[in-house]
């Protein structure tokens, strides 16, 4: 075999970028706070309240939409698009035409930045 083609493959040459090794961050990240609401559908129930919470996940309390950034829906974990419901503080209208079926797991989600 050639010596000289023997000797490129056995020695290759590694090129190694240089990288910056100080951070940079422009600014801090915001701080969020995500809140949950959780209720169980009756099968004929549309409107949830406070008082229809699941006990046990501590006090969760459905906030007013001004005072959070965002909110989602989920009826048997399927997120919910927003003209399917309607929000208040302290209460949940479901604006479909029939209610969730009993035993349905009803999750409002509520983002504050």
């Amino acid at each position: 075999m050639n010596k000289r083609r023997t000797d490129r493959y056995n020695n290759p040459k590694i090129m190694l970028p240089i990288i910056n090794s100080k951070p940079f961050r422009a600014k801090l990240p915001a701080k969020v706070r995500v809140y949950e609401y959780f209720a169980i559908a009756n099968g004929y129930q549309k409107t949830f309240t406070d008082k229809d919470a699941v006990k046990g996940y501590g006090n969760h309390q459905i906030l007013s939409c001004k005072d959070v950034s965002f909110m989602n829906l989920f009826i048997n974990a399927v997120l919910q698009p927003e003209m399917n419901y309607k929000v208040d503080e302290g209460i949940l209208i479901l604006l479909t035409e029939d209610a969730p079926i009993e035993g349905t797991a009803i999750i409002l989600q509520m983002i504050k930045v």
